[in-house]
């Protein structure tokens, strides 16, 4: 709003030779205030037409401060439709109701099918903001796990179901990865470099048969894990996918996944915990 309150000193102005007040002498008092208010008036415009412009230019609301952006939330509808990303052939990837897969939670999810030696996995390259939103939640379900298999070695590196989240880094081969993982054979929270790349460290979140067979929520604290297994403070990331493989040791499974979503760290809640 424009400031209307006179000004604490009135400049002295020289006045028309004419301009008499009524007892003779020159009046400058009108004057003087008419010409400051005028200025302050054009001052006024012009501090708002810069706002505007700044406004206009960088994106913000005149009104108040813009609210905040949703976080981050991906369907099962939305993650079947994620560029296929291939290995050993296709893993079957379908969606189907929540019901054919008892979730009482979701409307639909992903089926995974694997029984023909394939490896693929389903990607979705997007930034996430992880000074934000640093915790990732998704649901999942494996009916099979595999037998006798050693997942620290290229022949049994397979995992019925998993969840890659990519922290790029330049050049490419300095990137670095985290396969969230239901294992057959490490225990829970056990990890250890992929077989195949180091770059690429393993996360046993569920382990075994005994959890088969019903659906899990999960959660994990990406910051503290990229920390903690790479020794990288990163403010976000560049890519995540899921994955159903049985290239390597050549058994069937059947996995299912739920929504993805990207959450705010709970201060109550280690973040580094998986739970159920």
């Amino acid at each position: 709003m424009p400031d209307h309150s006179p000004p604490p000193t009135l400049p002295r102005l020289r006045q028309p030779a004419s301009r008499h007040s009524a007892t003779g002498g020159s009046d400058t008092s009108g004057a003087g205030v008419q010409t400051d208010h005028r200025r302050k008036a054009l001052r006024t415009r012009k501090q708002l037409r810069t706002a505007i412009r700044l406004a206009l230019c960088c994106g913000l609301a005149l009104s108040g401060p813009a609210a905040s952006a949703p976080q981050p939330m991906f369907n099962a509808a939305q993650i079947v439709k994620w560029e296929a990303w291939e290995f050993a052939g296709e893993t079957d990837y379908s969606l189907v109701p929540g019901t054919v897969a008892d979730s009482e939670s979701a409307r639909q999810v992903v089926r995974a099918a694997c029984d023909d030696a394939t490896a693929s996995g389903l990607i979705h390259r997007k930034v996430v903001d992880l000074t934000r939103t640093p915790v990732m939640q998704w649901q999942w379900r494996v009916d099979q796990v595999y037998p006798a298999l050693d997942e620290t070695t290229k022949s049994g590196d397979d995992y019925p179901a998993r969840i890659y989240v990519v922290a790029q880094r330049w050049p490419r081969w300095r990137s670095r990865v985290i396969n969230y993982v239901w294992s057959s054979s490490q225990p829970r929270g056990h990890h250890w470099p992929n077989a195949y790349a180091g770059q690429f460290i393993m996360l046993a979140v569920q382990s075994g048969p005994e959890n088969t067979g019903r659906w899990h929520t999960e959660q994990r604290d990406l910051r503290e894990d990229f920390k903690r297994l790479h020794d990288l403070d990163i403010e976000q990331i560049d890519a995540f996918a899921i994955m159903t493989d049985c290239d390597n040791a050549g058994h069937e499974t059947t996995a299912w996944y739920g929504p993805i979503k990207f959450l705010e760290r709970n201060p109550a809640q280690s973040g580094t915990a998986a739970r159920d």
